[in-house]
């Protein structure tokens, strides 16, 4: 069984919010090296910033559950040749 990949996205987010820095972090979110979105810990406001590479698109999260959500359905586009299941007419 493979391990969650939704605990996988909030321990680095955790991590973010755990630096002793009190500069913004930054994390790149990837899948078979293409880079989805770029994720934002701004200490001082204890927001995150969630911009999608594929459009460009900025938003901001100050709930870490609803920031990994975002980066869980960024990740997960159905093309994980583990979960693919033959179809009936093969």
């Amino acid at each position: 069984m493979k391990g969650s990949q939704l605990v996988a996205i909030i321990k680095r987010l955790e991590a973010m919010q755990e630096s002793d820095s009190t500069e913004t972090q930054t994390r790149r979110f990837e899948k078979n090296g293409d880079e989805r979105g770029l994720v934002s810990y701004d200490p001082q406001t204890e927001t995150f910033e969630l911009e999608e590479m594929a459009t460009h698109q900025t938003f901001k999260f100050d709930n870490i559950d609803l920031v990994a959500m975002e980066i869980f359905d960024l990740l997960d586009d159905g093309t994980d040749p583990e979960d693919e299941t033959p179809s009936a007419a093969e």
